[in-house]
């Protein structure tokens, strides 16, 4: 019986570290910020430009 109980608590704690290991997360995680960033970069440079296009068409001498 001993022998199980410590079969059972070593898996129990290779599950828990297998639960906690981030090495492989920490590149996903920056591609996908670099791609949100990009993103966000081309939404602004598209709604700069629209913007920009009216307020041109803005007639200010009356």
């Amino acid at each position: 019986m001993s022998m199980i109980t410590t079969l059972w608590a070593y898996a129990m704690v290779r599950v828990e570290m297998a639960k906690h290991d981030e090495r492989g997360e920490i590149t996903e995680k920056v591609i996908i910020i670099a791609i949100f960033a990009a993103l966000a970069i081309a939404v602004g440079a598209i709604i700069v430009a629209k913007v920009t296009g009216k307020a041109e068409t803005i007639n200010l001498n009356g």
